[in-house]
C-alpha cells in the first residue's frame, strides 16, 4: 500500500485512515489491539484520534481512545516507528477547550501521556475558537514543533474564511507555522462543506485534505436503510438523518455501481472520496476485521469516469 503527500507538510500518510473514535465507545481495549495490528501490517498505518474521544459515552470524560492506542503502542514498542499518529486539540474536556496557548500546552502534554509517545505526527486545531486570535494559537503550535512534540499542525471544521484569516497570520509573520492540513466532513451525501470555497483554497495552498464520515456514520456501507436498521451505538447517534429521499438516491446510485464494478458499498463511498482532486486520504472506521479488510481493499479501489459521474449526480 503506497503512502501518499499530504500537502505541503513533510508527511506521507496512508491512502486510507483509521478512525480511532470508535475505540473505547464500539470497540474494546482488545479488540482495537487486534485490530491496530492487522492495519498496520496492511499497509493502514496513519491512525486519527482526538482527546475527546470518547467524552460521549455515558461515564467517559475523554482520552479513552488514545489511552487504548497508547497501551498498544507500550505493548508493541517497534510500532511507533511504523504509524504516524494524528490527534487533536479544542473540543471540551474536563479542565478546559479551545485554542488558547495555555491550554494547548496542557492538552498536548495530556495526550503525549496517554498515547505513550513523545511525538505526535499531526496535531489538529479541532476545531475553531473565535475568543483566541489565529497567532496566539500558532505561537503555542511553533513552540511544539520546535520542542520536536508535533511535526504537523492542520485545521478541522474550519471554513475557508477561517483558514484564509489562519493564513494570512502565519504570512505576517517569521515565526508562525501554517496549517498543511484541513479535516472537514465530507461524503457522498455530505458535500456542501467542502465542496466549492474551502476545497479551492485547499487545492490554492497545497493544503492536505483528510475528510471525516467518509462513511457517513455506516450509512454508505449499505447496512442502514431502515428506520428499524437503527440499532446499537452507531445507528442511535445519528445515522437516522441521512435515511431520507436523498440518501436512499445515493444508495441506489452505489447498488448499481457495485453490481457492475464489484466493489462493496464501503469501497464505493472511499474510492470516490480518493478520486477527489483535493482529498488526500479519507478516514473511516472499523468495529470487526471482516470490515477492515474492506477498508484495506479500498485503498486500491479505481472507479471508472462513468461511474464517478453517475455518483457525483446521485442525489442532486
Amino acid at each position: 500500500m503506497n503512502k501518499v503527500r499530504l500537502g505541503r507538510t513533510d508527511l506521507k500518510i496512508s491512502p486510507i485512515v483509521f478512525g480511532c473514535n470508535v475505540f473505547g465507545w464500539t470497540v474494546d481495549e482488545a479488540e482495537a489491539h487486534s485490530l491496530l495490528d492487522r492495519m498496520v501490517d496492511a499497509g493502514i498505518t496513519t491512525l486519527d484520534t482526538a482527546d475527546a474521544y470518547s467524552r460521549w459515552v455515558d461515564g467517559h470524560s475523554g482520552g479513552e481512545s488514545e489511552t487504548i492506542i497508547g497501551n498498544w503502542l507500550a505493548a508493541n514498542p517497534g510500532r511507533r516507528g511504523q504509524i504516524d499518529l494524528i490527534t487533536k486539540v479544542g473540543f471540551p474536556m474536563p479542565d478546559g477547550e479551545g485554542l488558547s496557548a495555555a491550554w494547548i500546552e496542557t492538552a498536548v502534554e495530556d495526550s503525549l501521556r496517554r498515547l505513550q509517545t513523545d511525538r505526535i505526527d499531526l496535531y489538529f486545531s479541532h476545531r475553531p475558537d473565535d475568543e483566541t486570535p489565529h497567532e496566539e494559537t500558532l505561537a503555542a503550535y511553533a513552540r511544539l514543533i520546535e520542542a520536536g512534540k508535533v511535526r504537523a499542525i492542520g485545521a478541522s471544521n474550519f471554513d475557508a474564511s477561517q483558514m484564509q484569516a489562519a493564513e494570512e497570520a502565519s504570512e505576517a509573520s517569521d515565526t508562525l507555522p501554517r496549517y498543511g492540513a484541513q479535516q472537514p466532513e465530507y461524503n457522498l451525501y455530505s458535500r456542501e462543506k467542502f465542496d466549492g470555497a474551502l476545497a479551492d483554497f485547499c487545492l490554492e495552498h497545497d493544503i492536505g485534505v483528510i475528510p471525516y464520515y467518509g462513511l457517513a456514520s455506516g450509512f454508505l456501507t449499505g447496512k442502514y436503510r431502515r428506520e428499524d436498521d437503527l440499532t446499537g451505538a452507531r445507528g442511535k447517534r445519528g445515522v437516522g438523518r441521512y435515511l431520507d429521499k436523498r440518501g436512499f438516491a445515493i444508495l441506489d446510485a452505489m447498488d448499481r455501481v457495485s453490481e457492475e464494478s464489484g466493489f462493496d458499498l464501503s469501497e464505493i463511498a472511499l474510492a470516490w472520496l480518493r478520486a477527489k482532486p483535493a482529498v488526500t486520504a479519507p478516514i473511516a472506521s472499523a468495529t470487526t476485521l471482516v470490515q477492515l479488510n474492506s477498508l484495506i481493499r479500498a485503498a486500491d479501489a479505481t472507479l471508472s469516469d462513468e461511474h464517478m459521474a453517475r455518483l457525483d449526480a446521485a442525489g442532486s
